[in-house]
């Protein structure tokens, strides 16, 4: 009988059944929203994926098929349980805060009670009044050159009703929730293994959008009620930007002390405030679905010379695609381990561009122990360091990347790595 070997296995696993392929199978289609996730929806896409493995397997060795079952049945499961944990955490959200939080007309969690209206004209918002919705404020993101007003939906009415019945009224409006989005790690009960030394110093500022860090750094605005207030995920994330090297970092709070931060109308403030404060390197890890607002937020950073770097989440590869990530233009960065393995545990985007370690790390938490973490959340500031040390050297941020990224997985590019693993030396 032929013997099984860990790398064999390993080998087989990669060449058949890839995250990324299964990723493809198993999600559901852009603009589904999370009550659309699961369900027969999702078990029919699995199914194509399994055939390609079923087929390779039929061409190996029977213990080696037998073995490639298990693994792509293992894989599967693990897909599923993500998928269904991500579902089961955003329902329990919505049942412990129904007064402040609902879903939208995609299925997604928003702030209640109110929509969102991109530069709204005056003929529009009588149009809206008529209908029963009332202005809550006007904001001007003078930075980004935007303008969007903030309305109260009529009483009785849910949220995803007010959605269809004002994009009725108004078709030619841009209108949405204001939906929430979620940090991409936390800490880890698995020990971690590195703890970022001390790298050379940059003098890039590097502004990043999460929540508030317990450390002193160079400026800190709240974009949230309680805001701001010292998070474990904003402190880890502080920690890792300045042991790779950045010493200047500004923080935007986007989460506070309430139930609805992380919202998309907090988030376009925050890329606001930094694009003012003359940040052109921004980092964040928080993941949810798309979003007008957030999109031109993030467009006209772009087009002021930002670079922003944004994590792909941790909810597998059958949750729907991540944003900020997927906006066009976005650095999108998955996470590895200490051995180079992509997290099982990754999201995904509509495109991929590095990978960085996210795993077997140790980071500071709001107070001040250092603790072990996990996710791509905190791969996403060790590539914000790189893009930060590319414009120390007046390079080009991309060529300066690609030159250092190792090729891990196929040659090229690909699905679960993007263009390669960026700060290896932060390690």
């Amino acid at each position: 009988m032929r013997t099984i070997t860990p790398a064999l296995l390993a080998m087989l696993c990669a060449t058949t059944l890839p995250m990324p392929a299964l990723a493809q199978g198993v999600m559901p289609g852009i603009g589904q929203g999370i009550g659309q996730q699961l369900g027969n929806p999702f078990d029919n896409r699995l199914d194509p994926v399994i055939d390609r493995a079923r087929q390779v397997v039929d061409r190996v060795p029977a213990d080696v098929a037998q073995a490639l079952d298990n693994a792509t049945t293992t894989m599967v499961q693990s897909a599923r349980a993500l998928a269904e944990a991500r579902v089961d955490r955003i329902d329990r959200l919505l049942r412990q805060n129904p007064a402040s939080i609902e879903r939208d007309a995609t299925g997604d969690p928003a702030i209640k009670g109110e929509l969102l209206i991109m530069a709204p004209e005056a003929a529009m918002l009588d149009k809206a009044r008529a209908l029963g919705f009332a202005v809550i404020g006007n904001e001007r993101l003078a930075s980004l050159d935007l303008a969007v007003t903030r309305l109260a939906i009529p009483s009785g009415m849910s949220l995803a009703q007010a959605q269809a019945a004002l994009g009725k009224a108004l078709p030619d409006a841009t209108i949405s929730a204001d939906v929430l989005h979620f940090t991409a790690g936390a800490a880890s009960p698995r020990g971690g293994v590195m703890h970022l030394g001390t790298m050379p110093a940059l003098q890039t500022p590097v502004g990043m959008i999460d929540g508030a860090p317990a450390q002193a750094i160079d400026a800190l605005q709240g974009f949230a009620p309680g805001a701001p207030a010292a998070s474990d995920h904003g402190s880890a994330v502080a920690n890792l930007l300045s042991g790779a090297g950045v010493r200047h970092i500004l923080a935007a709070d986007v989460y506070g002390r309430g139930p609805t931060g992380g919202n998309a109308l907090a988030i376009a403030r925050a890329v606001d405030w930094l694009i003012g404060r003359q940040v052109r390197v921004i980092t964040i890890s928080l993941v949810g679905p798309a979003n007008p607002l957030l999109e031109r937020a993030m467009t006209a950073a772009l087009q002021r010379g930002a670079v922003i770097v944004a994590a792909v989440g941790n909810d597998g590869p059958a949750a729907p695609p991540a944003y900020p990530a997927s906006y066009p233009g976005i650095l999108a960065v998955t996470a590895v381990d200490a051995r180079n393995r992509a997290l099982i545990e990754a999201g995904r985007a509509l495109h991929l561009d590095y990978a960085a370690p996210g795993a077997g790390l140790r980071a500071a938490n709001a107070r001040g122990q250092m603790v072990p973490v996990r996710g791509t959340s905190f791969a996403a500031p060790l590539v914000a360091s790189r893009v930060a040390a590319a414009r120390d050297a007046h390079a080009s941020v991309l060529q300066a990347l690609d030159r250092e990224a190792i090729d891990l997985g196929p040659r090229g590019p690909d699905q679960q790595y993007g263009r390669g693993l960026l700060c290896t030396i932060c390690r």
